[in-house]
């Protein structure tokens, strides 16, 4: 079943990505808009068993994971399935669907199944939002990942968030206590961004001025410290691992999961 992404509140059909982005979305968070594709749907997908032509596709947009036991508490699978970005047109996201299939069955991300002791047979629904075109994006803890503190992580860098999470830069590093106030900052090396193009995305070399200025100013950390009190409220927790992204001025939401034990 392939539903709006505001009602794939179920995650034993559309996984935990996309429950949790549900969760926002009706609560108003800054989420972009898309669709789910429940488990079931991206196998018929994959198999050729059915089209996505009669579904409206936002363009460009990132086709994400959402396994059934992916973003809990004890399983975030981060970085063992595959996101794609900048797609555009139903071959290309049919082509995009099938590949983030495709990733639950990788050696790695079945070895952290094992390690977990999840069911060997993944069930991969997907999460199809519309591609934000970021100035910059990246992570946040919003209690320390390490020792449980009341304190923001915050690691960002330009572009497209896929040059944090994917280990390509030396990212931009705040913490922040709990009321907001920045404790500690180290500035990264970020000569590397993802941006979009006309066919997907690609790396590119970043100003030579910007590599060593902070790519977050105090009013976007700020907006940060705002919306991880938001998720507080929202999931009832004070401990959500967040994707974001800044772009044309507005902060979005992209992926929220609770900090993982596993």
């Amino acid at each position: 079943m392939t539903v709006a992404l505001i009602a794939a509140g179920d995650p034993s059909i559309y996984g935990g990505k996309a429950a949790q982005l549900s969760t926002a979305l009706r609560a108003g968070l800054p989420v972009p808009d898309g669709v789910a594709l429940g488990w079931a749907d991206v196998d018929a997908v994959a198999a050729g068993r059915a089209s996505l032509d009669d579904v409206t596709l936002p363009n460009p947009c990132s086709v994400r994971s959402s396994a059934v036991d992916e973003d809990s508490a004890d399983a975030s699978f981060a970085g063992a399935h595959l996101t794609v970005l900048g797609v555009a047109g139903c071959d290309a996201v049919r082509e995009a669907v099938a590949a983030v299939r495709a990733s639950a069955y990788d050696p790695g991300a079945l070895a952290y199944r094992a390690t977990l002791g999840l069911d060997a047979s993944p069930r991969m629904a997907v999460v199809v939002q519309r591609l934000v075109d970021s100035e910059v994006a990246g992570v946040m803890f919003t209690r320390n990942p390490m020792t449980g503190a009341d304190e923001r992580v915050i690691e960002a860098s330009w572009g497209l968030g896929e040059a944090v999470v994917a280990g390509l830069v030396t990212p931009d590093h705040w913490v922040l206590d709990a009321a907001g106030e920045t404790k500690t900052f180290m500035c990264g090396e970020k000569d590397i961004a993802i941006r979009r193009t006309a066919s997907g995305t690609a790396e590119e070399p970043v100003d030579d001025g910007l590599v060593e200025v902070p790519c977050l100013d105090s009013a976007q950390l700020d907006a940060l410290h705002e919306l991880a009190m938001t998720c507080d409220r929202v999931y009832g927790t004070s401990g959500h691992d967040i994707e974001f992204a800044f772009a044309d001025g507005e902060l979005y939401l992209l992926q929220r999961r609770p900090i993982t034990r596993g």
